[in-house]
Parts: structure tokens; sequence; C-alpha cells
């Protein structure tokens, strides 16, 4: 399925006293991965949300490799697992410079009425998109 990367700077106060990052920064890596993915095939989670659709996080699987340090540039690679339905299944893969792989990871979404709060089907115009 389609995929998209996108390239970060490690920064200070994401790291220990040893410059490694702390576990806890990759959720918002893939968060950034996968929004960018997202901007990729022309879906804006600004849009989707102005038309009453969020995209909660219910699942995450983080398996780490190796450390990543500070001032290094890592990649994290998102690729859409499947087509979407009620859910929205991404898997990653974080990479150092060197190409070597830090994390490999899994999120499922879950597509939900803003109004109603409940699970809906993946909209339309998303699936047209993808």
């Amino acid at each position: 399925m389609k995929a998209h990367e996108i390239f970060i700077r490690i920064r200070y106060g994401e790291t220990d006293q040893m410059g490694v990052v702390h576990h806890g920064n990759y959720a918002l890596y893939l968060e950034m991965g996968r929004t960018e993915w997202l901007r990729a095939f022309g879906i804006s989670y600004d849009e989707m949300e102005k038309n009453g659709v969020m995209l909660p996080v219910i699942s995450m699987a983080l398996n780490f490799k190796k450390s990543a340090y500070y001032d290094e540039v890592i990649k994290v690679k998102t690729q859409l697992k499947k087509t979407p339905s009620v859910k929205i299944e991404f898997e990653y893969e974080i990479s150092n410079e060197a190409g070597e792989i830090l994390v490999e990871a899994n999120t499922v979404l879950a597509f939900v009425n803003m109004k109603t709060k409940r699970p809906m089907k993946c909209p339309d115009y998303i699936l047209d998109q993808l």
C-alpha cells in the first residue's frame, strides 16, 4: 500500500542526559508521520474535523531495536496497512541516517463521528483520495 517518508532532527529536549531519545517521544514521531502521510494524499486532519470526523488512536505498538540520539536525523516511513473501513491501520519504520532500523511500530485509529461520538465508516471522500 501507499507509503510516505518524513525526516526529523532529534532535538535536545527529546533526549535524556545520555543523549538518547526518551521512548515517549516516539508516539509524537508516529503522529507526525501519519499526519504528513494523510497530507501527502490530499487529506487534512483539519478538514476531517470540520466535516465532523475524528480519528482517535485505539491501538499503538512499538518494537524498539536501537536508540536514536540527539541531533541525528531520523526517517519515519509511514505506510497504510490495508484499505480503511471503520478503522485505519498504519505501519511505521523509523531508521537513522545509516539506514539502521530503530523502531518498528503499528497504530490503529477509528473513524468517529464528532457529534455522536460513535464509530463510523471511513468517509467516501477519503477513500476516493486513497
